[in-house]
């Protein structure tokens, strides 16, 4: 009996020590695997918990004119946080950072008491402003170097150049289209704390340099934004006109000197109403500020008017249907079906040629040259021509063309698109179409990026764009840049002309949708030299009060323009 419990105690012993020795082993190679094969990773949380990483905001890239006049830049500021854990003096913290930043004491109170490894107060504050609370030597407060957007002429080019948000990301306009040049790296500071994410005074600091964005080149020119800017403001006071949208651009290579949308707004104050928000609900401020920054010239769509009667001239010429001595005859209107569509001179034109009907802008010479082309020959040009697509112009937002489907086009919508009524299409497209038109034939896209430079000055990117395809013939295009030089000496656009260069012009009225509701739309568009285009231009009036005819107050823009800029342009 007494042997028997001498082996049941041995094997009690023996199996406690084997469970000990199993526990041990498995601790050991529990041990040896974190210790070896997850050392890495361990070695990276224990990094992280004795670590504090802040960035360090990378500049963003400069926009610049053609000429290299600074467009949009930055100006150092601040972003002002606090670290819980280091904060000595709360009550003085929450006092002086409320009164210097002036945000009530409840909500820095808030962020002061919340336990977290970094909470920030506010970022974008002014440089006098930091200094002044870096001088406070507040524990556990934080001033981080940052930058802010500044654009250098306010409200010059506003819905072309766009905005940055707080984050300094861009918002609309190049800011957003080319964001991945301009927006650079951020670089950071890693400092040593203790567990408990107090900072160790004489720790090693990791430093790690921003990398600062390139400087966007564009084709836009000061000068020339600037007389197209006080005309276009002119126009709006004169004519208490609803909105007035101005484009200046290089036929040859799509290149925009400047893009006006008249009311502009404050770029250095974007949020800001430009007639007041007194009243107004948070939806209804942001739906106001949302058509304040709407670039007009490329987003929305308008009826051309007579303006595109330079299309349907192209049209007809490259399917041979007419030549500039065909005669036809006006007597102030055309029956189409069932539907009397009169001529702007209701006595009518009498006998004239097809070039003293471009001349004259007669709507029944056109719907019969329209007639000529047909719904079929009418919708292969018009492609040929670009009308139906967008531009790819490099700024968002850009509207599509509104247009009949071609199978519900009849007799009537033929006769009235021939005269540019009865669909829409943005400004942008319609002078990039002309443009093709009257730059010898070929294809280009408007744009405003041309180069992109690091710090140091090295050209890093040079923008390319689709262009080059023929879209009508080089001795057609130079018909018609004929034609339009007769418009400005002999024909409806004489208040185009401009002493000492050779303009071409189109003029264009159109009554707004619904008809009869007294709203009208009047523009020019005007290029120079005849011979040789360098320069094209669109001016459009939304609204104009009084007389609202092109020829009469867009015809004299142009040439107010013109006589600015064409000097400057043509002869530099």
């Amino acid at each position: 009996m007494l042997v028997r419990h001498k082996t049941y105690q041995r094997q009690n012993l023996f199996l406690t020590l084997f469970v000990f020795a199993l526990i041990l082993t498995c601790m050991m190679a529990r041990l040896g695997y974190l210790m070896i094969y997850r050392a890495d990773y361990y070695g990276v949380l224990a990094k992280e918990l004795h670590e504090r990483e802040r960035a360090i905001k990378a500049e963003r890239g400069k926009i610049l004119d053609r000429n290299g006049n600074l467009l949009a830049g930055n100006v150092s500021v601040s972003t002002i946080s606090v670290i819980h854990s280091q904060v000595k003096e709360p009550e003085r913290v929450i006092s002086i950072l409320s009164k210097e930043l002036e945000i009530d004491e409840a909500t820095i109170r808030k962020k002061v008491e919340k336990v977290s490894s970094r909470e920030k107060i506010k970022s974008n504050v002014e440089k006098e402003v930091s200094d002044r609370i870096r001088g406070y030597r507040l524990a556990g407060v934080t001033v981080d170097e940052d930058y802010k957007r500044y654009y250098e002429y306010g409200s010059l080019a506003s819905k072309v150049l766009g905005f940055t948000g707080g984050d300094n990301q861009g918002i609309i306009g190049l800011e957003v289209s080319y964001e991945k040049f301009l927006k650079g790296i951020d670089g950071s500071i890693l400092t040593m704390t203790t567990a408990g994410g107090t900072e160790i005074k004489n720790g090693a600091e990791d430093r790690i340099e921003p990398v600062a964005g390139w400087t966007l080149t564009t084709s836009l020119d000061l000068n020339v934004m600037k007389y197209a800017n006080q005309v276009a403001y002119t126009l709006l006071e004169q004519k208490q006109a609803k909105t007035v949208e101005i484009i200046i651009m290089n036929p040859q290579n799509g290149e925009i000197y400047a893009m006006v949308n008249a009311p502009e707004f404050d770029l250095n104050h974007p949020y800001e109403l430009t007639e007041g928000s007194e009243g107004l609900s948070q939806k209804e401020k942001m739906d106001k500020l949302n058509n304040q920054w709407r670039n007009l010239a490329v987003s929305d769509t308008y009826e051309p008017g007579s303006t595109f009667k330079v299309i349907t001239t192209a049209a007809a010429l490259e399917k041979g249907v007419v030549k500039m001595t065909d005669t036809f005859s006006c007597p102030g209107y055309k029956i189409v079906e069932d539907r009397r569509i009169r001529c702007h001179k209701t006595t009518g034109h009498g006998a004239e040629t097809f070039l003293q009907g471009i001349m004259n802008s007669c709507n029944p010479v056109f719907m019969e040259v329209g007639a000529r082309v047909g719904v079929s020959g009418m919708f292969e040009e018009i492609n040929r021509f670009g009308i139906l697509k967008k531009t790819g112009i490099d700024v968002p937002g850009e509207a599509g063309t509104i247009m009949h489907k071609k199978e519900n086009v009849g007799a009537v919508e033929l006769a009235t698109m021939s005269f540019g009524q009865s669909f829409q299409l943005s400004p942008i497209r319609m002078l990039t179409s002309i443009s093709q038109i009257i730059n010898g034939g070929k294809s280009i896209t408007p744009h405003f990026g041309v180069s992109a430079t690091n710090s140091d000055g090295t050209v890093m990117k040079k923008f390319a764009y689709s262009s080059g395809d023929e879209v009508i013939t080089e001795e057609k295009s130079k018909e018609i840049c004929e034609a339009l030089g007769h418009v400005v000496t002999e024909g409806g656009g004489k208040k185009a002309a401009v002493e000492g260069y050779m303009v071409g012009a189109k003029t264009g009225t159109s009554q707004k949708l619904p008809r009869g509701n007294g709203k009208y739309i009047a523009s020019c568009m005007g290029f120079s030299p005849v011979e040789n285009p360098q320069v094209i231009a669109l001016v459009r009036i939304d609204e104009p009060q009084g007389l609202y005819y092109g020829g009469t107050i867009a015809a004299p823009a142009i040439s107010s323009i013109y006589t600015n800029i064409l000097p400057y342009l043509l002869e530099e």
